[in-house]
């Protein structure tokens, strides 16, 4: 039976961070409650991860980088949502960041910005000033996995400690039917 944590080794991240990507084993500090496990990195995506580690999809979180634009303003954001849930960018994520066009970032700027890779994107390490947005079902989801800033690892944490993250924001995200 899928579970959050799977049929995965988890070890505590602050006691192995040659696991995951430099700026996610330097802002490890700010999850202490946070478990780190290796993965097949050709595993990485939601679906075959979930499926290959037995681990269920709603305790999966996927973190996405946008880019707004409002005139010659700019912002560059995360959004978390769970993974059976999508998110409401052009609508919720436009207005809180308060942008008239959003749309999600191009991976090659997403990566020399985050110094993290696609499929392994977190919001535990991302460049200072970023807002961070998570939906309310993954705070109140309890455990839930994420990226390790690298393909070949996962991290799995209270969804509760990541909005204490530094500009992280809790609201309703997902597109709901």
């Amino acid at each position: 039976m899928p579970s959050a944590e799977g049929n995965l080794d988890w070890k505590p991240l602050s006691d192995h961070p040659h696991l995951v990507a430099p700026p996610v084993a330097a802002a490890a500090r700010l999850v202490p409650g946070a478990r780190v496990a290796e993965i097949d990195p050709e595993l990485a995506d939601t679906a075959a991860f979930c499926e290959a580690y037995d681990v269920a999809e709603e305790a999966s979180a996927n973190c996405v980088v946008v880019a707004g634009r409002r005139g010659d303003e700019s912002v560059t954001a995360a959004v978390m949502v769970l993974a059976t849930d999508k998110a409401d960018v052009n609508k919720t994520v436009r207005k809180e960041l308060g942008m008239r066009k959003m749309s999600f970032a191009a991976q090659e700027d997403t990566e020399a910005a985050t110094d993290m890779r696609q499929g392994g994107i977190t919001p535990i390490g991302l460049p200072d000033g970023w807002p961070i947005l998570i939906d309310e079902a993954v705070v109140a989801a309890g455990p839930v996995v994420v990226g390790g800033g690298v393909r070949g690892s996962k991290i799995i944490v209270d969804g509760a400690e990541l909005a204490t993250l530094p500009g992280a924001r809790v609201l309703p995200l997902a597109l709901r039917d």
